[in-house]
């Protein structure tokens, strides 16, 4: 019950905070940050617990589960679970949370209750769809985690914001509908197969489909976690959403909406359709490099602050996409620390850009420059998080990256080395982030103030965690190491079983070849030794002796 009250906590929080907020806006911020101050402890209990679990290799596959009925007409069950993949996803949400309820302290100032719901409720959805394990109520969690934030990019947004908070919804709506056609369709071939009509994940596992409608399948959950990926082609709504969104927003859309496309990925993807997933695993890989330099050449071109950090999600999670279908171990694990290190390091970009345009009004960083002696405390640590962006050693996107090439290599050689190139790009925007706001010329005499300490904290407890995660991993791969093997083993258990069928297949064809082709030279045989018998008959009928 406890996964339960992890999402129900966070959305009573969220009505709190609404219907508080018509009288205080100072208490509604308060209900916000407690609330998820209350989750993260929950959480971390959780992790510290199982943590013996978590290290051993003879641990369950979830590590806490909780399934119950809830629509049984329909096979529809209120099932969750815990393992290590989603312990630490759902940690990293609430972390990030707190910190976008803290940047947006001082930044929101009108319907303040109405933005503390709509920021709770997009965590609940997004704690759910890391937790679901019935395809409906997954896909129900993706469903919410939409609306609210359509409703914060459109009322707390900028100047574009409706324009963004349309094409949003209708990239990251069409693309969902099409996932829950695949889950429906997969549900009734399932139902029809077994005699059991279920959207449980589990049962769903090795449901036999031909090649075909496994592809066709395999495409609609692939549509729909590349868009929220996103993936090249179809990241044409996140510079506009980055952009257009609050501090906040960007916060969540970069470090935890992002993510949900790749938890897809390795979650239901791959152990869903592992032969289709095998078979595209070549185009995806090369997407995912093309998606790796094709962001970060659009990273360099921008002038607008928040855009240029938008592209490098861009960059950033073609390396997600080359992992994930290397389909081995080292690759995996760098995807889980990708995942943690991009949400962190972004995250506190995208805070930077959020302050300087709230203290200069402006995201140029051509009219920005020379700030570093009047900001001292914000420059150094945009200097950390620009080194940690670009792949500095002793940083969290370090050891992400390395694992995921190192992986990849063994995959894919040459779309490896090409995808490498994108640690070059990294460096060259990187650098022109810290040049064109911190050095260089002064374009004007700002008065802009520093990091308060509320600003200090926040970014201190960021920093704390991507060194963490650059100078021990091992807490984080030992967490989702069973979590990885599993996927990983089931993967090759189901692709193996595959080839089996196939061969069998085609050993049956042979066989029924090799039958057909003896029955045919008896008949023959048999036609022409009658034949022969005929003749002779004949021929004695006309010897009159």
């Amino acid at each position: 019950m406890i996964l339960a009250w992890l999402i129900i906590i966070l959305m009573i929080g969220g009505l709190l905070a609404w219907l508080v907020g018509k009288w205080s806006s100072y208490a509604c911020r308060w209900i916000s940050l407690i609330t998820l101050i209350i989750d993260f402890i929950i959480i971390i209990s959780i992790w510290i617990s199982y943590s013996a679990n978590i290290s051993i290799s003879r641990a369950p596959v979830w590590l806490i589960e909780l399934n119950t009925e809830w629509i049984p007409q329909f096979g529809i069950n209120f099932h969750l679970a815990l393992d290590g993949l989603s312990l630490i996803l759902v940690a990293l949400t609430i972390f990030l949370g707190i910190i976008s309820v803290i940047t947006s302290w001082k930044e929101i100032t009108e319907r303040i209750g109405f933005f503390h719901f709509n920021i709770l409720w997009i965590l609940a959805g997004i704690s759910g769809v890391f937790l679901a394990l019935d395809l409906f109520l997954f896909y129900f969690f993706w469903e919410v985690m939409l609306i609210p934030m359509y409703f914060l990019i459109g009322i707390w947004g900028h100047e574009n914001r409706i324009y963004a908070a349309f094409k949003f919804f209708l990239f990251t709506q069409a693309s969902g509908l099409l996932m829950f056609l695949a889950i429906l369709v997969l549900y009734f071939i399932h139902g029809k197969a077994t005699g059991i009509y279920t959207f449980d994940y589990m049962q769903l596992l090795g449901t036999i489909l031909s090649p075909t409608v496994s592809f066709i399948l395999m495409c609609g959950f692939l549509i729909a976690f590349l868009v929220k990926l996103p993936a090249v082609p179809f990241h044409a709504w996140l510079p506009d959403a980055h952009t257009e969104a609050p501090t906040a927003g960007s916060v969540i859309l970069a470090g935890l909406l992002l993510k949900t496309g790749a938890y897809g990925l390795l979650r239901f993807v791959i152990p869903l359709f592992p032969s289709s997933a095998a078979a595209i695993s070549p185009y995806a890989m090369f997407f995912g490099a093309i998606g790796i330099l094709y962001g970060a050449k659009l990273a360099f071109a921008q002038t607008d602050f928040k855009r240029l950090v938008a592209y490098t999600s861009v960059s950033h999670m073609g390396f997600i996409l080359i992992g994930a279908f290397a389909f081995n171990v080292l690759a995996f694990q760098g995807v889980v620390m990708q995942i943690l290190a991009h949400g962190i390091t972004t995250g506190a970009l995208f805070v930077l850009a959020g302050t300087m345009q709230e203290r200069l009004h402006i995201r140029d960083i051509n009219k920005m420059g020379g700030l570093w002696q009047l900001v001292p405390r914000m420059a150094g640590v945009g200097l950390l998080f620009s080194l940690a962006s670009l792949g500095l050693p002793g940083l969290g996107n370090f050891i992400a990256e390395f694992l995921i090439l190192a992986g990849s290599y063994q995959a894919n050689a040459g779309l490896t080395i090409f995808a490498a190139f994108g640690l070059i790009a990294s460096t060259i925007y990187a650098l022109r982030i810290m040049q064109k706001v911190f050095y260089g010329k002064r374009e004007k005499e700002w008065k802009i103030s520093d990091f308060g300490i509320r600003e200090m904290i926040m970014m201190g407890a960021m920093i704390i965690v991507i060194a963490w995660l650059g100078i021990y991993p091992q807490t984080f791969l030992t967490t989702t190491k069973y979590s990885i093997e599993n996927i990983i083993q089931n993967f090759k258990s189901q692709t193996s079983n595959t080839e089996v069928l196939d061969m069998n297949k085609k050993d049956q064809l042979q066989n029924g070849n090799a039958y057909n082709k003896s029955i045919m030279n008896n008949l023959n045989s048999g036609l022409s030794t009658h034949a022969k018998n005929r003749i002779c008959i004949m021929e004695t009928k006309r010897d009159p002796d």
